[in-house]
């Protein structure tokens, strides 16, 4: 490869290190995916599909065993819950291409419609390169949740539109979402203040944008390798550590007091590991502007996290 900084595709070569040698591999670029790992995706990305479509037809009260022409009625909430992953993930992917990094195309997770109501465990992609330092790190994990939030906004206003209000006597019935805050003030902006006895059943387009903030939350728990872990580190490592603990008590507490199934996520994230590698050029400094975006990705957790996301009436 010709070393001429103007032929260097990223700009200027690196220096020389100790013995001669140019650290090439963290600004090489990375290799596309193989056709067999691509078909893979594709593969799980198409049973994502049918699951989530199933998902969204069972919701609508669709038998799809004696009714499988009424399938179609699940498309909407397919559609737009796999808009929601689908920009999270290549958020994390094009930004992982722009600091050269080594990285998968997204993988699709597809679960059964029941008992898994929403057909999907989510989706995710694999980093195979080192993260050169704090600044990359930041970028790529503040890169998800931001853009998956930027499409389950007007979503939810749309879905929310399309939605009903009705007047219920008594507790509500049926399976009751929790409301996230930034989720009651799109509520407020379409409908204003509702008194107590009004509920909003949801159109499947509100719910997908729901489970998009419920997801944004999930991947920002500031713990280990998640997202969230990611941005701690960035902005305060030498606490990274005691942050995935006192997150992983809070965890722990949410679900003692208030939802079971936080239990079940803080020893699932426990077991995943607190600990998070340092990047490759751990000195470089976060600059000004990626200190603010860090906190207000921050700001966009305390926004999307429900501590009880679901309850039966």
């Amino acid at each position: 490869m010709n070393e001429n900084p103007k032929e260097w595709p990223f700009g200027p070569p690196p220096p020389l290190q100790p013995g001669g040698w140019r650290p090439w591999e963290h600004l090489q670029a990375p290799k596309p995916p193989g056709p067999r790992r691509v078909r893979l995706q594709l593969l799980l990305f198409l049973a994502t599909v049918a699951t989530t479509v199933i998902a969204g037809a069972l919701q609508q009260g669709v038998n799809p065993f004696t009714d499988p022409g009424e399938l179609y009625r699940g498309i909407p909430f397919s559609f737009t819950l796999l808009l929601i992953l689908g920009t999270h993930e290549m958020g994390h992917y094009l930004m992982s291409r722009r600091h050269h990094l080594n990285v998968s195309l997204p993988y699709f997770i597809p679960a059964p419609p029941f008992p898994f109501i929403i057909g999907t465990l989510g989706a995710f992609i694999r980093i195979r390169s080192p993260i050169t330092d704090k600044r990359a790190l930041l970028d790529v994990g503040c890169s998800g949740p931001l853009t998956g939030l930027s499409v389950a906004i007007p979503v939810i206003l749309v879905g929310l539109k399309l939605s009903e209000v009705r007047v219920v006597q008594g507790a509500a019935e049926g399976l009751v979402l929790g409301e996230p805050l930034l989720f009651q003030g799109l509520s407020w902006l379409v409908y204003g203040f509702l008194p107590d006895d009004h509920h909003i059943m949801l159109h499947p387009v509100a719910f997908a944008g729901w489970i998009g903030l419920l997801v944004t939350a999930l991947n920002l728990i500031p713990v280990g390798q998640l997202d969230g872990g990611h941005v701690a580190y960035a902005l305060f490592p030498e606490s990274h550590r005691q942050i995935s603990w006192t997150a992983l008590t809070f965890l722990v507490l949410c679900g003692i007091l208030l939802w079971e199934g936080w239990l079940v996520w803080a020893v699932l994230l426990y077991f995943l590991g607190l600990r998070h590698p340092p990047p490759s050029n751990d000195w470089v400094p976060l600059d000004a502007p990626r200190k603010i975006l860090g906190f207000f990705t921050v700001l966009v957790f305390a926004l999307t996290f429900t501590p009880v996301p679901f309850k039966l009436g």
